[in-house]
């Protein structure tokens, strides 16, 4: 930074005209010049104000530079505000996400939850079709039953049990058995319920193998339930929800010993006919090897499948 420094105060020496004042005062000042890179004033008469010879934005009085300073204020306080806006706005998205977040997790575990509790709160005795699991069959009329008995061969893990159906006291039930053994429905599906507990049942023809498949339709009503609830061994039966005497189907339960099965609001279970033999082999290798994991009601420990259901 070029700078002068003069004191406008500097006195003429007596004797001086002002011609050869001039003359005086120049070399007087041409002495006076320093080069220098820092900012100078030089001194001043009392209530003269310096004057500052300030580079290239050229000379500027202190009250300018007093000016400028405040504008450099007002300017990083507005850039610092600027700053602080941004940052509370990202502060608010942030607390909204969380808010958001937790609340669609509150939601996902209370659905969780009441899916839970529809599930499990459904009533299972002694089994149940719900769900239907294919849209391939109808229902079938009654009349298919024909008002007759039907006979035939229902093969356990390659136990043959000879079986008959009552067509005229459980018309219905009947009619829907021949009619889905007929289609080769029954052939490789397990046999996923045993009971041991006072209820001695082997329950079976579930195509999703947990108690909540279905041929694709359900039916009612009850028939030829045993008045004293009694259901007496080699019984064959249809499965159905609880307290719902419109949701049989396709499952049905073989009675391996004598059973009380008390009735509920919709009364007892459709018997639809009778085990004529092989239930001793059925039992003794089936039922007898318990349920999996020692318990009284789930799957056999031994693994149950039909091999093949055949009814003229």
């Amino acid at each position: 930074m070029f700078q002068i420094r003069h004191c406008a105060s500097t006195a003429i020496p007596a004797g001086h005209s002002w011609p050869t004042a001039g003359i005086w005062f120049g070399l007087h000042v041409k002495r006076r010049i320093s080069y220098s890179w820092s900012e100078t004033s030089c001194p001043v008469a009392p209530n003269s104000k310096p004057i500052i010879f300030n580079g290239p934005e050229g000379c500027v009085s202190p009250s300018n530079q007093n000016a400028r300073e405040a504008r450099q204020a007002r300017e990083r306080l507005r850039a610092y505000q600027a700053r602080q806006a941004v940052h509370e706005q990202k502060h608010r998205r942030r607390r909204r996400d969380n808010w958001i977040s937790g609340f669609a997790v509150v939601v996902i575990v209370g659905l969780a939850a009441a899916t839970q509790l529809l599930y499990f709160s459904k009533p299972v005795a002694p089994g149940s079709s719900p769900s239907p699991s294919s849209s391939a069959l109808a229902l079938p009329p009654k009349s298919l039953a024909a008002d007759r008995t039907w006979t035939g061969k229902l093969t356990i893990n390659g136990i043959p049990l000879e079986v008959s159906l009552d067509g005229a006291k459980a018309p219905q039930a009947v009619s829907s058995t021949v009619y889905l053994a007929q289609r080769d429905f029954y052939s490789g599906l397990s046999c996923h319920r045993l009971t041991n507990g006072g209820f001695y049942i082997l329950q079976c023809g579930d195509p999703k193998g947990d108690g909540t498949g279905g041929p694709g339709y359900s039916y009612g009503p009850i028939e030829n339930a045993p008045e004293d609830n009694v259901y007496k061994a080699g019984t064959i039966a249809m499965a159905r929800q609880s307290d719902n005497a419109n949701s049989q189907g396709s499952q049905f339960f073989i009675v391996y010993e004598d059973t009380t099965i008390p009735t509920d609001s919709a009364g007892g279970y459709t018997v639809l006919g009778t085990v004529t033999s092989g239930l001793a082999e059925l039992k003794s290798q089936v039922a007898d090897k318990g349920v999996q994991g020692g318990g009284t009601n789930g799957k056999p420990a031994v693994t149950t499948k039909i091999d093949s259901f055949t009814l003229q």
